[in-house]
């Protein structure tokens, strides 16, 4: 591995440590506490899992600007099942599922067709078609509870998902399991290495042998079905179903993944470097927090960190 490399490498976790440091020389105890960082690890949690499905779809080459969206709608499905008195099983599953739903939806207008042997072959702009499902599934949230949110009576089983007792919540330890999966399946599968070919090439995947059509439907799916365990997190915090929530995350996960490494030209993404940017971004946050900043300026700092990640990525390719 030459030195370049081993700095694209190191970058994020170099990011991180300035970044913690950063507050925890002005902020103090109150930033650096064990029960502080205990709520960061949960903060970092839902944008981390939304990250990670994000980074499959951008090594594929593609891009979702209706992460946030995916994730409110998923919690208003998760949420319409508990008050109807359904049960949390069936709640999680629809939460899921919800999600995988819409990355199916997604895919299949991005490649041009419902199915295989489709008569519409109208492949569609991916930036174009999640900002247009970014509208759609906004809406469809806010009418799935008639513009208010969704109440359930209390599950403690759910809300254990976030608690912040223990060593680490149950919620870090579904992240951490997603992520090595993910990380595992990029690297070490088929299928991965179909998916970082697309990205790459696709021409050339596709002259290899790669059924291009079939891997990108299935990223979508895969890349939603994140958004949709993240949703099964969100609910838990949340105890509510909010077509409001999750409100800017798309950018945070884009944001994240690009910061780890991820190219937004494809071909190139590290599920590890994606965690690493999810806690730079969670810890800017709450750093923001903690030192009594208004939130315009914590706005301000997350579209400069946003910006900052792109210009990092073509310069990575600049001099590439």
């Amino acid at each position: 591995m030459n030195l370049r490399r081993v700095v694209r490498a190191l970058g994020p976790a170099v990011g991180l440590v300035a970044a913690w440091s950063l507050f925890a020389v002005s902020a103090g105890g109150t930033f650096t506490n064990w029960h502080n960082t205990q709520l960061m690890l949960l903060q970092t949690a839902v944008v981390g899992l939304a990250a990670i499905g994000a980074t499959w779809i951008i090594v594929s080459g593609g891009i979702d600007l209706s992460v946030g969206a995916t994730i409110a709608l998923a919690t208003m499905a998760g949420a319409k099942v508990l008050a109807t008195g359904w049960g949390l099983p069936l709640a999680v599953l629809a939460t899921i599922a919800t999600g995988a739903v819409v990355g199916w939806a997604i895919g299949a207008l991005v490649v041009g067709g419902l199915s295989r042997r489709g008569a519409w072959r109208l492949p569609l702009s991916p930036f174009i078609v999640t900002l247009g499902m970014w509208g759609v599934l906004r809406g469809l949230a806010k009418g799935l509870g008639d513009n208010q949110p969704i109440y359930f009576e209390r599950n403690e089983a759910l809300a254990g998902l976030m608690h912040t007792g223990g060593f680490l919540p149950i919620g870090v330890w579904v992240l951490l399991g997603v992520a090595v999966l993910a990380g595992l399946g990029l690297q070490r599968t088929v299928f991965g290495r179909h998916v970082v070919a697309i990205g790459s090439n696709r021409q050339t995947a596709r002259l290899c042998g790669v059924d291009v059509a079939a891997t990108e439907r299935r990223v979508y799916v895969l890349g939603c079905t994140c958004a949709g365990i993240a949703a099964v997190l969100q609910l838990s915090y949340l105890s509510m179903g909010d077509p409001t929530t999750a409100q800017g995350y798309e950018l945070k996960a884009i944001a994240a993944a690009v910061i780890g490494g991820a190219s937004l030209a494809g071909g190139e993404g590290a599920i590890l470097g994606t965690l690493l940017g999810a806690l730079i971004m969670t810890v800017v946050d709450n750093g923001c927090t903690k030192l009594g900043l208004d939130n315009w300026v914590q706005e301000v700092v997350t579209g400069v960190i946003i910006v900052g990640a792109v210009a990092l990525d073509r310069l990575r390719h600049r001099r590439g």
